[in-house]
């Protein structure tokens, strides 16, 4: 199995968050790994970012990675705070060449057939469906699984809690990520740990 698949398999959902204060990254990842979710994506969407990883993985049994890396330099800053595995939002050569060169686990984002093509040409066969409703939900998954059985894959966007079952009883569905389990500003520790809880039950 590889690394990637391994840390796709471990909870139904990837939390992907978006952390404003590094001073709420430690108490949500806590949270996150009570309720039975170890695996956390921290977008590089805001400047706390990098130092919300650092933070996250003080957190015993806590897998953390990086999000939204976008181009090379984004990884090797992900890399550089402690990042155990990479997800993009698309996929370039040049990002992929380097993420397989540096042997870290990477989930590029696909959005179609030449998407998952570019990744297979450069040995990747686990992607990022994205943004998996907004690009035809399930059905349009579905479709391409057909030519693409060999590949494995992680929707996120758009997707919810009451949605996440239809999702995962794919087989080629590892898990989905999810931004539904913590909400803005500062961390309800006990409603993310509950969000956890019933986001880990959907394992199938």
């Amino acid at each position: 199995m590889k690394p990637i698949e391994a840390i796709m398999r471990t909870a139904p959902v990837i939390p992907v968050l978006v952390i404003e204060d590094v001073a709420h990254a430690k108490p949500i990842a806590e949270a996150l790994v009570a309720g039975g979710l170890r695996v956390l994506e921290v977008t590089l969407r805001t400047e706390a970012g990098l130092d919300a990883i650092r933070e996250m993985k003080k957190v015993p049994g806590a897998i953390v990675g990086v999000g939204t890396v976008v181009d090379v330099a984004g990884l090797e800053s992900a890399i550089a705070a402690g990042s155990e595995f990479i997800v993009s939002p698309g996929l370039t050569e040049k990002l992929g060449t380097t993420a397989v060169a540096k042997g870290i686990p990477f989930l590029p984002g696909v959005a179609n057939a030449s998407d998952i093509m570019r990744g297979l040409d450069l040995g990747l066969t686990h992607f990022k469906f994205f943004p998996a409703e907004a690009n035809g939900g399930l059905p349009a998954l579905k479709s391409l699984i057909g030519p693409f059985g060999q590949c494995k894959f992680c929707p996120t966007g758009g997707i919810r809690q009451d949605t996440a079952a239809d999702w995962l009883a794919v087989p080629e569905i590892l898990c989905v990520g999810g931004s539904w389990l913590v909400a803005k500003g500062a961390p309800d520790v006990a409603a993310i740990e509950a969000a956890a809880r019933a986001a880990a039950a959907l394992a199938r």
